[in-house]
């Protein structure tokens, strides 16, 4: 989607007029996304009875493994990398559940520490990977 821009005024005072650019409010919902998973994540951890709690926690336990392994597939295109990133999302959450089920050491608490720990590292890695080429670039060129 393109943004149209109207004319700038005539005395030119360096300002655009016009509607705000698309890419101006990703980072402001990527941030909004961010409040709202970790809210969830910190109203699960201090088990704080709050109507808000379900809802917020359960979009920290989507997003954060979804954005992290979103973030590790740039190479796709876009509607795959959403598609890969919600699949891995739930399956990581799964696997968490079904690790700590098969351990007998399920808890709430501790399913939301490890999908964050798990998003954490997923993140970990691909800034390693990608501090890693930058280098390599650095260094061959």
């Amino acid at each position: 989607m393109q943004t149209i821009w109207s004319k700038a005024p005539s005395s030119d005072t360096g300002q655009q007029t016009g509607q705000v650019a698309e890419k101006d409010l990703l980072p402001l919902l990527a941030g909004a996304a961010v409040v709202v998973g970790g809210v969830g994540a910190m109203l699960a951890l201090i088990d704080l009875s709050s109507p808000l709690r379900a809802p917020f926690t359960l979009f920290f336990l989507l997003a954060a493994p979804g954005f992290a392994i979103g973030a590790a597939l740039r190479a796709l295109t876009p509607w795959g990398r959403a598609v890969a990133s919600a699949s891995g999302a739930m399956a990581v959450n799964l696997l968490v559940a079904q690790g700590m089920l098969a351990l007998h050491v399920w808890s709430m608490r501790g399913g939301v520490a490890a999908v964050a720990a798990v998003s954490a590292l997923i993140l970990l890695l691909t800034a390693g990977r990608q501090l890693r080429r930058r280098a390599a670039r650095r260094w061959t060129s």
